[in-house]
């Protein structure tokens, strides 16, 4: 299924008049505060964020899976249906690759496949966190860190192939998650799983081109429970440092525990030039992988403005970053889930690029911590969503993407072309 520019000019007609209007309020309140409008609606219009392959189909729990019907069935479909959500939106651009789950059988075919709906290769991901069918060594007991030669020389392997595949594609990045840990006390050495590790990953390190960037994920737990081998930032960003220059860290949301102060972590990690990207989620409790913004949206926002912050006061040490979203969609409708996430992402960038930054400085200067407040929560409760509307608008993308989606009946077409059996590779 494909959405056509004359499908979204007819949707977006109908809400033209109340968009208008919507928007005027708020650029009048805008010019006010000295902001320029048309500034901040180019900004919106070029953040582009990666849809991960495995996220467009239903995920499920250690309990079950609930099919939404009309899953994409193999690789291409995956890629038609990220296209869907770029003609809806204009921000969801790339897609991210997991390796084995979505190996492109024809690379030319899926290339040109991409490239008629206007979607890139962002980072390529590597999977030793589970035994793939044929696999000569299991993962049970680690890949990375693993005690033994060849389970180790087998993880940096299956590594170097994702960054071959990648390559092929035009991706210029891995992404490296490692389930490698222990789930009781004295299992294994951690000095010796954590160097191991770190003599794994340089070796992958070597085969990486000159223009290709690692990013090295952590997680404080899960699979494994007393301990795992990068267990947070400061391990990650360890273990780039020992790396090399095109070795970062990846801040995804939910690997943290409970009322981590993430924006300290980006500020931190962009002040060291070390911030590679993001995998955008939502959490209640843990890993979660809700959508984002559902939970914790100021949360959301106050990363943003350290995000903001430190690309205007960057001076070049911190590399562009990569966006992608990372979540499980266990009850919505996968696409209407991602809709709900680009939304929730853009609309934090929007407050963030409205927040008076010179009166927070004096604020912070100054030492007054309610001004302070004043200030960010003033950015955080402008109702930004018109520009993100005219954005989408100047773009040929849909005013409300969800309404369009659901209008357009994308699902029920998606059923009746697929099925309602198909099941996506991956979660």
């Amino acid at each position: 299924m494909k959405i056509d520019q004359s499908q979204i000019a007819s949707h977006n007609q109908q809400l033209l008049d109340r968009h208008r209007e919507s928007f005027a309020f708020l650029q009048a309140q805008l010019d006010r505060k000295g902001l320029h409008t048309d500034e901040i609606v180019r900004k919106l219009s070029t953040l582009q964020i990666a849809i991960p392959s495995w996220a467009l189909g239903a995920g499920g729990t250690r309990f079950g899976r609930f099919s939404t019907g009309g899953e994409p069935g193999n690789l291409e479909q995956k890629i038609e249906d990220i296209g869907l959500l770029h003609a809806l939106t204009n921000a969801a651009g790339a897609v991210s690759l997991h390796i084995p789950w979505d190996i492109p059988e024809d690379v030319a075919a899926i290339k040109e496949t991409a490239a008629s709906l206007g979607i890139a290769f962002d980072a390529v991901n590597s999977n030793t966190f589970q035994d793939q069918h044929g696999q000569a060594h299991s993962y049970k007991f680690g890949s990375l860190c693993h005690s033994n030669d060849a389970i180790r020389d087998q993880a940096i392997r299956h590594n170097i192939d994702v960054i071959e595949t990648g390559k092929a594609l035009g991706s210029k990045s891995i992404t490296v998650w490692l389930a490698d840990g222990a789930s009781f006390p004295g299992q294994h050495n951690l000095r010796g799983a954590l160097q191991r590790t770190m003599d794994s990953l340089k070796i992958i390190y070597r085969h990486l081109p000159d223009d290709w960037k690692m990013f090295i994920e952590y997680k404080p737990y899960e699979p494994n429970f007393y301990s795992t081998v990068i267990q947070d930032w400061g391990t990650s960003y360890l273990l780039a440092t020992a790396c090399g220059e095109k070795a970062y860290t990846l801040v995804d949301l939910g690997h943290h525990l409970p009322n981590t102060n993430i924006e300290q972590i980006v500020a931190t990690l962009m002040m060291q030039g070390k911030l590679g990207g993001f995998h955008f989620n939502d959490s209640k409790y843990g890993d979660d992988d809700l959508t984002v913004g559902a939970i914790k949206p100021y949360q959301l926002f106050l990363i943003f403005n350290e995000l903001v912050y430190g690309m205007n006061n960057n001076t070049g040490k911190n590399p562009p970053l990569a966006w992608m979203i990372d979540a499980s969609h266990n009850l919505k409708d996968p696409l209407e889930d991602l809709l709900q996430s680009l939304e929730a992402i853009r609309l934090a960038y929007a407050q963030a690029l409205v927040l008076d930054s010179k009166a927070l400085e004096a604020a912070q200067m100054d030492n007054d911590p309610a001004q302070a407040q004043e200030i960010l929560q003033d950015a955080y409760r402008t109702d930004m969503r018109p520009l993100l509307q005219e954005a989408r608008l100047q773009n040929g993308a849909a005013i409300e993407p969800l309404a369009a989606y659901r209008n357009l009946g994308v699902r029920d077409q998606l059923i009746r072309e697929r099925g309602k059996s198909t099941i996506a590779t991956g979660l």
